[in-house]
C-alpha cells in the first residue's frame, strides 16, 4: 500500500513515472534479481569512476610534460644546428683558400690548430689529396694514436675512404659517421665532414676532412639549462648511443591504465644539416612522485577498497540469503513433483495396522480417494473378498516384521471391481530420531509384466520347437568353458549330449574358440575388441569321417541371457551339393578335353603338313645313306653327317607329337607358379603351325621381367591358342590381301582396380564382330562361324573366370571401318599359392 502512494505521489515528477510503474509490473523474481545486482552495479560504477578521475589527471600531466619536452629539444636543436653550420662554415673557408693556393701546408697547420684550440668540438682537420694521400693533420692532444691519420699515409679502405668518394663525386660538403665498432669506441664516436677542393679547372683536387666529438658537440652545443633538465643523447639512425645518456624504462602502475603504452617522457628530432643519421633525443628526468606518491592517492585509493568490501559483502549476504530461500521452495517443490510424479504406489501404516498416507499413485491404481483410505483398517477397500484371509495373514507377517525382501505378490481391486495383479515391497517406517513409526508399503501394477512373460515362455516355446525340427544342428558354448547351453535334435543325433561334437566343428572349421590359459591374461584376452556380436561371423565346408559328410560350419558370437559372450555353430549337411560340384568340375573338366581335342580336330591338316616335313628329311636322308652304301662310296663322315641330320628332324617330329600330346591329355587341374614366357612359347609353337598353313604372320611382344602368375599353364595355353586360332579364322575369311594379314600378341603388366595383373591381347586384321554379336560370343553353343559349335569362347571365360580374371572382346576401327578385332584377358598377380581360391571349373 505505501508503495502504491508513493507511486502515485511520483507520478506528478515526469519522466520517474513510467519507471516505477515499469517496477510494479515486473515479477517478483525480476524485481530480486534487480536488487540483487544493485550492488554490483554501485561497486563498478564507483570504481569506474575513480579509475576515469585518476587517468584523466594523468593523461593531463603526460601533455604537459610532452609539450614542454618538445619545445626544449627544437631549441636544442636549433643550437647544435646553428654551431654545426658555423663550424661548417669555417671549414669551408678554410678548403676554398687552399683551392685558391692562398696558403701552404704550414699555414694550414697553424689555422688548423687555432681551429681546434678555439672550438672544442674539434677532434681534428685533415688535408688529403685526390689520390687519397694526407698531406696535413692537426689533432687535439687527447686522441689515441690508432685513430691518428699522419701526413703521408694513404686512406684505408672503410668508412672514411667511402665519405671521401662521395664528396669527389657530389662536389658538396658530406657529413657522415664512423663505424665506432670498427676501430673507436663508443665514447669516442666521430662526425666527418668532408669539403671538397677543386683545381683552377673546378676539378676535384682533395677534401678537407673535418672530425667532430659527438660528445663535444653534445657539450657545447646543447643549451646547459636543457641538459641539466633531461637527460640528452645522440642517437644514430638505428638507435645506438653515440654520446649522452639515456632512461631505462620503468614498469610503472599507469602502464595499467588506458593510453599508458603512448611515449610521455620522450621526444626526438634530426639535426641539421648531417639529416636522419643524427638524432637528438631528450628523456624528462621525473623529480617528483606524482599522484600515485601522494597521500591523497592512497587515502581515496583506501576508502574506494572499503566501500566496494563493504558493498560486496552486502551482495554476497543478499545472495546467499535469496539463494538458500530459492532452494528451500525448489526442494519442496521437487518434493512434491516427486510424489505426484511416482508411477509406484504408495501406502504408510503405523504400528496397528492403520493407514496414515497414501500417494497419489496408489489412489490412481486402486480408484480410491484418499478420504476414503487414510485412516481405515483391515480389512481394506481394495481387498478382494476371496483374497482377505490371505492378505489378513499377510498384513499380520507385515506389522510382525516378518516381510520377505523380494516382496510378494497379491491381487488388489479396483473401486471398479476390477482385478489386477500388484507385488509389494515393505520396509521399516524410521523418522528424523531413528525411532520406527509404522510401515512404508509400496506398490507396484505387474499385470502387464506377468502377461509378457507369459507370452516369452509362449514364444520360447514355439522357438524351440522350430529349432528342433531344424535340419541342420544347432549348439550353443560358452567360451572358455565346456558347458553346453543348447543343442537341438539334430546336434544330439550326431554327437550327443556332450559339448565334444561343438568343440570339434569349431577346431575344424578354424574359428577361435578361446585363447590359451594364462595366469595372468584374462580368459578374454585375444579376442576382436569390436561388436563380434553383430560383425564377426565365420563360414566353413569341412569333411567329419564319422559321420561320413560334408557339413557347412557357420559360427558367430551371441551374448547368452546370463550376459556371458558365447559362440554359436550351426553345421547343415551339403554332402548332395558337393557331390554335385564334384560332377560339375568332373563335367567342366571334360569338356576342356574336348574342346582341346576339336581344336587339334580342326588343326589336323596344319599338323599334318608340320610333321611331314621332318618325315620326308628323314626318308630322304635313310635314301640317300643306302644308296651309297650299296656303290660303297660313303665315308665314315658323311655318315656320321647323316645320320645327326635324321636324328634331328626325328627330334623335331617328337617334340612336336610330345606339345601335341602334353596340350590334349586329360589332367587334374594343377595350379602352381608359371612363367609366363614359358607359356607363351609353348603357345605359340602349337599356334605357328595354323598361322603357316593359312599364310598369316604372327607377331608377339612380352614385356621383360613380368611376375609368376597362379595358373594352370595348360588352360592358360588352351586360352591362348583358341583366340590365335580364331584371329586366324576371321583373316582367312575376310580374304585379305598378303599385306594385312596379321595377328599380334601382346602381353604387358596393368593395374586395374587398384590391383596388379597382367594383361594378354590378341589382335588380328579380320572382319571383326558384329555389335549386337559381342556380348553374347561367349554364350554356349552360340557361334559367329558356319561351322562352329560355340564352346570355344564359352569355355575360354570359364578358364579366365576361374583365375579370378576377365575377358573382353572389341572391334578395331579405322575411321568409320572395322579393320580387325581384339580379345584381350587379364588374370592378378598372386604372389603364394595359398592367395588362390577353389575354383567350380577346376574341382
Amino acid at each position: 500500500m505505501e508503495l502504491n502512494k508513493a507511486a502515485s505521489v511520483v507520478q506528478k515528477v515526469g519522466p520517474w513515472a513510467w519507471w516505477l510503474s515499469w517496477w510494479r509490473s515486473q515479477s517478483p523474481n525480476r524485481q530480486d534479481r534487480f536488487a540483487n545486482l544493485a550492488p554490483v552495479a554501485a561497486v563498478v560504477l564507483f570504481l569506474a569512476a575513480i579509475a576515469s578521475a585518476f587517468w584523466y589527471l594523468r593523461f593531463e600531466e603526460i601533455e604537459r610534460e610532452q609539450e614542454a619536452i618538445k619545445r626544449d629539444v627544437e631549441y636544442a636543436q636549433q643550437r647544435l644546428r646553428l654551431r654545426l653550420l658555423e663550424r661548417q662554415e669555417q671549414v669551408m673557408r678554410l678548403a676554398r683558400d687552399v683551392s685558391n693556393r692562398e696558403i701552404k701546408t704550414e699555414q694550414f697547420l697553424s689555422r688548423a690548430e687555432a681551429l681546434v684550440q678555439q672550438y672544442p668540438e674539434f677532434l681534428s682537420l685533415t688535408w688529403i689529396d685526390d689520390r687519397r694521400r694526407i698531406l696535413a693533420n692537426q689533432s687535439v692532444s687527447s686522441i689515441s694514436p690508432s685513430q691518428h691519420l699522419r701526413a703521408g699515409s694513404v686512406l684505408k679502405v672503410g668508412e672514411t675512404e667511402s665519405h671521401f668518394s662521395l664528396a669527389r663525386d657530389l662536389m658538396q660538403p658530406i657529413y657522415g659517421q664512423i663505424d665506432s665498432e670498427a676501430d673507436r669506441d663508443a665514447q669516442m664516436a666521430v662526425l666527418q665532414l668532408h669539403s671538397p677542393l677543386s683545381n683552377d679547372q673546378g676539378r676535384f683536387n682533395g677534401v678537407i676532412l673535418a672530425e667532430y666529438s659527438m660528445e663535444g658537440l653534445l657539450r657545447y652545443g646543447v643549451p646547459t639549462e636543457v641538459l641539466a633538465k633531461y637527460a640528452v643523447a645522440l642517437q644514430d639512425g638505428n638507435g645506438r648511443l653515440l654520446a649522452g645518456q639515456t632512461i631505462a624504462g620503468r614498469i610503472a602502475l599507469w602502464n595499467l591504465l588506458p593510453g599508458s603504452d603512448k611515449p610521455n617522457n620522450d621526444y626526438q628530432v634530426p639535426v641539421s644539416p648531417v639529416g636522419n643519421d643524427l638524432i637528438l633525443k631528450a628523456q624528462a628526468w621525473r623529480t617528483s612522485q606524482g599522484l600515485v606518491g601522494s597521500g591523497l592517492f592512497w587515502l581515496v585509493s583506501m576508502l574506494s577498497v572499503m566501500t566496494a568490501w563493504m558493498l560486496i559483502g552486502n551482495w554476497r549476504h543478499t545472495r546467499r540469503r535469496i539463494q538458500a530461500q530459492k532452494a528451500l521452495v525448489a526442494e519442496t517443490n521437487f518434493r512434491r513433483a516427486m510424489e505426484n510424479s511416482m508411477l509406484t504406489g504408495m501406502r504408510a501404516l503405523d504400528l496397528r495396522g492403520r493407514i496414515t498416507y497414501v500417494n497419489p499413485a496408489f489412489c490412481q491404481m486402486t480408484g480410491w480417494n484418499e478420504s476414503d483410505l487414510v485412516g481405515a483398517v483391515a480389512p481394506f477397500p481394495y481387498w478382494p473378498e476371496q483374497d482377505r484371509e490371505l492378505l489378513t495373514q499377510r498384513l499380520e507377517e507385515e506389522i510382525s516384521g516378518q516381510h520377505s525382501a523380494g516382496g510378494f505378490q497379491v491381487r488388489v481391486k479396483r473401486k471398479s471391481g476390477q482385478l489386477f495383479d500388484a507385488r509389494m515391497y515393505v520396509s521399516p517406517l524410521i523418522d528424523a530420531t531413528g525411532k520406527q513409526t509404522g510401515w512404508m508399503t509400496s506398490m507396484t501394477d505387474i499385470t502387464e509384466p506377468n502377461r509378457i512373460r507369459q507370452q516369452l515362455a509362449s514364444s520360447h516355446e514355439r522357438f524351440t520347437i522350430v529349432l528342433e525340427a531344424l535340419d541342420a544342428s544347432v549348439s550353443v558354448a560358452p567360451l572358455g568353458s565346456e558347458e553346453l547351453l543348447f543343442a537341438n535334435k539334430l546336434y544330439r543325433l550326431w554327437f550327443g549330449q556332450n559339448t565334444q561334437g561343438h568343440l570339434r566343428l569349431v577346431q575344424q572349421a578354424g574359428a577361435s574358440q578361446s585363447p590359451p590359459p594364462s595366469d595372468d591374461v584374462d580368459d578374454m584376452a585375444g579376442l576382436p575388441t569390436e561388436s563380434l556380436t553383430i560383425t564377426r561371423s565365420e563360414n566353413a565346408e569341412i569333411y567329419v569321417a564319422e559321420l561320413g559328410k560334408w557339413l557347412e560350419v557357420r559360427s558367430r558370437y551371441i551374448n547368452w541371457a546370463d550376459g556371458r559372450l558365447a559362440q554359436m555353430v550351426i553345421a547343415s549337411d551339403i554332402t548332395p551339393r558337393r557331390q554335385a560340384e564334384e560332377l560339375a568340375a568332373q563335367q567342366a573338366e571334360r569338356a576342356q578335353t574336348a574342346s582341346r581335342l576339336i581344336t587339334m580336330g580342326e588343326m589336323a591338316s596344319s599338323v599334318a603338313h608340320e610333321l611331314n616335313q621332318p618325315l620326308t628329311a628323314i626318308s630322304n636322308y635313310c635314301s640317300g645313306m643306302i644308296s651309297r652304301i650299296k656303290t660303297q662310296q660313303v665315308k665314315e663322315e658323311d655318315l656320321l653327317w647323316a645320320l645327326d641330320k635324321t636324328a634331328r628332324q626325328a627330334q623335331r617330329a617328337g617334340q612336336i607329337i610330345l606339345r601335341i600330346r602334353s596340350f590334349v591329355k586329360r589332367s587334374e587341374p594343377n595350379r602352381s607358379l608359371s612363367d609366363v614366357s614359358a607359356m607363351v612359347s609353348e603357345s605359340l609353337e602349337l599356334a605357328e603351325i595354323e598361322m603357316r598353313r593359312r599364310h598369316v604372320r604372327l607377331t608377339h611382344h612380352v614385356a621383360a621381367r613380368l611376375p609368376q602368375l597362379t595358373v594352370d599353364p595348360i588352360l592358360i595355353e588352351q586360352v591362348l591358342i583358341n583366340l590365335m586360332k580364331n584371329a586366324a579364322e576371321s583373316i582367312d575369311n575376310a580374304n585379305r590381301p598378303d599385306g594385312q594379314r596379321q595377328v599380334e600378341l601382346r602381353i604387358v603388366p596393368k593395374q586395374i582396380d587398384n590391383q596388379q595383373v597382367v594383361e594378354f591381347s590378341v589382335s588380328d586384321t579380320g572382319q571383326g564382330l558384329p555389335p549386337e554379336d559381342i556380348e553374347r560370343v561367349y554364350e554356349a553353343f552360340f557361334s559367329t562361324k558356319v561351322e562352329g559349335m560355340g564352346i570355344g569362347l564359352n569355355l575360354c571365360r570359364s578358364i579366365i573366370e576361374s583365375h579370378r580374371g576377365r575377358i573382353v572382346a572389341e572391334n578395331l576401327y579405322n575411321a568409320s571401318g572395322v579393320c580387325g578385332c581384339r580379345f584381350s584377358f587379364w588374370i592378378p598377380v598372386e604372389n603364394t599359392l595359398a592367395q588362390q581360391q577353389p575354383t567350380g571349373i577346376e574341382e
